[in-house]
């Protein structure tokens, strides 16, 4: 991937919010934006917009729509697609994705595996460049193209740089970073954490209370990556506490606008996905198997399962025996 330069081919595969988003921030060159429904992608081409996942954002000329997988292909490639789809998308797309570089754009771990999304890559394609693409960032703001720095993450250094050079655009500045774990344990974990965020909030428990669960929530998600030898300086940084603070405080995260409607006790929108909820099922399982202290992942997986009650994971987390933080 040495030889990749900034102006190289790029497509998006996944015409959600996030994928639409990342298209708008590269159209500063022709990029290629693949959508899984016909009906969806003629739309985008006539309206020049995506009304149902992204409105308001106009796609320039540059972005070409498509729902032909074989017009999509590219030297490199973004996969904006649901993590629970990611396995089974590329398995069954091993010949027309062999020979590029592939980068996930998803947040979470696969539900039944325990993979995150880069080893579900490396696994499939063995031979390709794989990276992550993880960080605080809103579809809405990217593709208003307000400014936003992401982390990308490659084991490959040279290729790395490559694709850090290759995917920069005007108001999208990339960080980057060889521990992939790291920077996909932590847009996984942040999620769980959100959710919790949303509940102390929906709940009425209060800010100090929210401030608290965000606080031993990333003393959690360190304790994970340790595990599974993340470096805890990825952590702290924009895939890990950026992340962490950018979804534990607003309403535009779904993961913390889940939280409010389980701590409130309302309906949520059951077509948004929220991937923070396999994940929390997947990591408070792991943790059981690992031996690894998870009380607040283990609570909010609990809680969505219908185990406890939001009062009762309330005083099970306070009852806890008191010890040096």
């Amino acid at each position: 991937m040495s030889e990749v330069s900034g102006a190289v081919s790029v497509s998006v595969l996944g015409a959600g919010a996030f994928g639409t988003a990342l298209a708008c921030a590269l159209s500063d060159r022709v990029v290629t934006l693949w959508a899984r429904d016909p009906d969806a992608a003629e739309t985008m081409r006539a309206t020049r917009e995506n009304t149902r996942r992204l409105p308001g954002v106009t796609l320039r000329d540059t972005v070409i729509v498509t729902s032909e997988l074989g017009d999509a292909l590219a030297p490199v490639m973004l996969l904006a697609m649901p993590m629970q789809t990611l396995a089974q998308f590329v398995s069954e797309r091993r010949e027309m994705l062999r020979g590029r570089a592939l980068i996930a754009c998803c947040k979470g771990v696969d539900l039944q595996t325990g993979r995150g999304p880069a080893r579900v890559l490396a696994d499939a394609l063995p031979e390709a460049t794989v990276g992550v693409l993880t960080g605080p960032s809103f579809a809405a703001d990217i593709g208003r193209g307000l400014p936003t720095a992401l982390t990308l993450a490659c084991a490959d250094e040279a290729a790395g740089e490559a694709l850090q050079a290759a995917l920069s655009a005007p108001a999208l500045r990339l960080y980057r970073t060889a521990d992939v774990a790291g920077a996909e344990l932590g847009g996984a974990l942040k999620n769980v954490i959100a959710i919790a965020a949303g509940v102390c909030i929906g709940a009425g428990l209060g800010d100090s209370a929210r401030a608290a669960i965000m606080t031993r929530g990333y003393a959690e998600m360190l304790r994970f990556a340790a595990a599974r030898g993340a470096r805890a300086v990825t952590l702290a940084g924009l895939s890990g506490l950026g992340d962490l603070v950018l979804t534990c405080t607003s309403e535009k995260s779904r993961n913390y606008r889940f939280g409010l409607a389980l701590g409130a006790g309302a309906e949520f929108d059951a077509g948004t996905t929220v991937e923070g909820v396999a994940t929390a099922r997947a990591l408070a399982r792991a943790a059981v198997d690992e031996g690894i202290d998870m009380p607040v992942t283990a609570m909010i997986a609990a809680v969505i399962d219908g185990r406890l009650t939001i009062d009762q994971a309330r005083e099970a987390l306070l009852s806890r025996p008191l010890k040096e933080e």
